[in-house]
């Protein structure tokens, strides 16, 4: 059962004298195990410790790298290399070839912004051409005003109004590619009347550029020829850019990592508490490596010393709630995990619990795949799911996000064919499919004992049959029905007979979903208390022991509505328990909330009622899957036309029906995923989850592209 629970942790505190300090910083830092507290100056005799005077050199070579990491796409190596040979790179053609790129990347830069502006330029030119006067005379008098830009009303408008005016003054207008151009020249006291006139058409000014002359037809010429000298100088820097990532792209992985490695080690000090012949050193270490830790640190210190973190009941969490918390909590770590590690993912998204708290990752690892596949459920969507999930796995390498999330999309791939061979469908077709054979005048044929009669199996994915080898009926198997309305099928129908079945399957999954969520809360509150400091048993019960109660009654009561008269009897008990447990919640609110007894009569029964949407919102499970096959089956038909279509036509046929199935399943994996995620982190975390743990973050070498020394 660790697996439900985070590493437990102890708190390290060593000391020893300061001619040993960069001995212990590189024990732990090859240790990767102590999370650091940092020192923040406030004893007295103590301060902070001064980084190394190489780290300064080091840092300058490591921001030139990050500077080229920016620029280039590039890639590890697929093993580690020898710390030696990627010092030897740092101080020799790596460095060389870093300043190269780097003053690539600033011509670059610099080329761009020049096709920006020749390409504006361009633009304003080919406005001007219109007007067919020199770029000179259009601006740069002293006693007259220039107006020149594009107009949405009619040109003959403004020029019969600026006559009407008694306006003196130059009018110019043309138009090119559907722009009306306009250039008024008056004097500076009718500038105002001029400006209302053209306000009127919908004005436009142009700005004209500063220090060019000439005519604009011909400077359009010069303006091209010169952004095709500047393109192509442009498209010879992106290829030498590409070509240095494909020779350097490796090197400068492991120069990053190295560099990074050694700048950690050199700027470590300045977590540590330093006198003049002492240092001090705190922070957390996974409980199970204390032993480790200490051995190793024994040579170098004179003391160190772990002491198990102990959570005080009803201290409350990592300090993130409104009240106040003396105890400091420590970092989470995961435990080790191999199959469940990718549902790390979902619970990194969400918050890491806090300490002694349960961790969700591993019930994750079950239910999201099934909560995935009850609404994607389609084998032909599961095997493209697992073969991304497949693909991008291969392609991880040392990224360890890209090995999760190719492991998650496999998960659910695995949940989406599981359910698609339970629903027995296949890229929105139903695996079985009959029809029931008619006589000439419509009536249907029957047997002789009075059963229906079917023809052949008419699926187009008929063949996949052969993967139910059971004694089906024209694809119906075993049937059980459980009582309370479940009723299980194999397969199972999810579109035709079993339907509702599917509905009600939902509602159940919302009902028990919640009540382990409750369940989880009780545990954490029976151990560890709330926020508000109220631990034990009679707060356990009280903070989430009455919802339970509270959901029991309301299904008591509900199915003795809704479901079968024999059923009845539920009505008054299941009535008398939910306002049992509304009663205990106005005491909850009232004695563990602080919330006045007046105002808790109202609020505990209106979040009494706020559960019935939880537990309905579990319908989604069957509402979202079910678009999802419609979409599908809207693709597939075009099948039947494309079988008897003419030959030509065929491509076209099957381009539609693949862009409609590609449409289905690339909205199946993100839509579910939306929905699956909003059930876990919504309506199931909230019933017990604090996300307020701080990730552990050890201090030391990971080696992803470089030895370790």
């Amino acid at each position: 059962m660790s697996q439900i629970k985070t590493q437990r942790m102890g708190r390290l505190l060593a000391a020893g004298t300061k001619d040993k300090i960069d001995e212990v910083i590189d024990a732990l830092a090859t240790l990767n195990a102590l999370h650091f507290i940092e020192y923040d100056g406030s004893d007295e005799g103590f301060n902070l410790g001064t980084p190394k005077d190489e780290s300064e050199m080091v840092g300058k070579r490591l921001t030139k790298l990050r500077s080229a990491a920016s620029i280039v796409d590039y890639n590890g190596p697929k093993s580690p290399v020898a710390a030696e040979k990627v010092r030897s790179e740092l101080d020799g053609a790596l460095s060389d070839a870093v300043d190269v790129l780097l003053e690539k990347s600033t011509r670059l830069d610099t080329v761009e912004n020049s096709l920006s502006s020749l390409r504006e330029e361009e633009s304003i030119m080919g406005l001007l051409s219109s007007i067919d006067l020199d770029v000179e005379l259009l601006s740069g008098y002293s006693t007259l005003n220039t107006f020149v830009g594009t107009i949405s009303g009619g040109s003959s408008d403004i020029e019969s109004q600026i006559i009407d005016a008694g306006i003196e003054g130059l009018f110019f207008q043309g138009t090119i590619n559907g722009s009306k151009v306009v250039a008024v020249f008056v004097k500076s006291e009718r500038s105002n009347d001029i400006q209302s006139i053209l306000n009127q058409s919908g004005f436009q000014a142009i700005n004209i550029p500063e220090g060019i002359t000439g005519n604009p037809k011909k400077l359009i010429e010069e303006i091209k020829s010169e952004i095709n000298k500047l393109s192509s100088e442009q498209s010879s820097i992106v290829k030498d850019i590409e070509s240095w990532s494909d020779e350097f792209g490796s090197s400068l992985a492991c120069g990053l990592e190295l560099l990074e490695r050694e700048h950690d080690i050199l700027t470590a000090p300045v977590k540590i508490a330093v006198s003049e012949h002492a240092f001090f050193i705190d922070g957390w270490i996974e409980l199970s490596r204390s032993e480790e830790v200490q051995h190793a640190l024994n040579n170098y210190c004179q003391y160190s010393e772990v002491t198990p973190f102990k959570v005080e009941p009803g201290g409350g969490g990592h300090g993130h709630s409104d009240h106040h918390h003396h105890q400091e909590m420590p970092p989470i770590a995961f435990q080790s995990r191999t199959l469940s590690k990718p549902m790390e993912l979902l619970t990194n998204a969400v918050g890491r619990p806090a300490y002694g708290r349960i961790d969700p990752t591993l019930f994750m690892f079950v239910t999201y795949p099934i909560f995935f596949g009850m609404m994607l459920g389609d084998m032909a969507y599961g095997i493209v799911t697992i073969s991304l999930g497949a693909f991008v796995y291969s392609k991880a390498r040392s990224n360890e996000m890209m090995h999760l999330g190719g492991k998650f999309l496999i998960y659910i791939g695995l949940g989406t064919l599981i359910f698609g061979y339970i629903y027995a469908e296949f890229a929105g077709w139903e695996i079985f499919l009959y029809e029931k054979l008619t006589y000439a005048d419509g009536s249907y044929m029957k047997d002789s004992s009075g059963h229906y009669m079917y023809s052949e199996n008419i699926s187009p994915v008929a063949f996949l049959a052969n993967l139910y080898p059971f004694d089906l009926d024209h694809g119906y198997g075993p049937f059980v029905e459980l009582g309370y309305g479940i009723n299980l099928a194999f397969p199972f129908h999810r579109v035709g007979t079993h339907l509702e079945d599917l509905i009600v399957l939902t509602i159940y999954v919302g009902f028990f979903h919640i009540i382990f969520g409750k369940l989880i809360g009780f545990r954490d509150v029976l151990f560890y208390g709330t926020d508000h400091g109220h631990v034990g048993l009679a707060a356990a019960f009280f903070e989430h022991g009455a919802w339970i109660v509270l959901l029991i009654g309301g299904f008591m009561f509900t199915y003795g509505f809704l479901g079968p008269d024999e059923f009845d009897y539920l009505l008054q008990p299941g009535a008398a328990i939910a306002i049992s447990a509304v009663v205990m919640l106005i005491w909850t609110l009232y004695n563990y909330h602080g919330i006045p007894i007046a105002v808790s009569l109202i609020l505990a029964p209106i979040e009494a009622i706020g559960m019935m949407p939880s537990v309905i919102s579990y319908v989604r499970l069957f509402a979202v899957g079910i678009v999802g096959v419609k979409i599908a089956e809207t693709g597939n038909k075009l099948w039947e036309p494309m079988m008897e279509a003419e030959l030509y036509l065929v491509p076209i046929f099957f381009i539609g029906w693949l862009s409609v199935q590609i449409f289905a399943w690339v909205l199946g994996v993100f839509s579910p995923n939306i929905h699956a995620a909003r059930l876990h982190f919504v309506e199931w975390m909230r019933q017990y989850y604090d996300s307020s743990g701080e990730a552990f973050e050890p201090f030391g070498f990971r080696s992803h592209f470089v030895e370790v020394e």
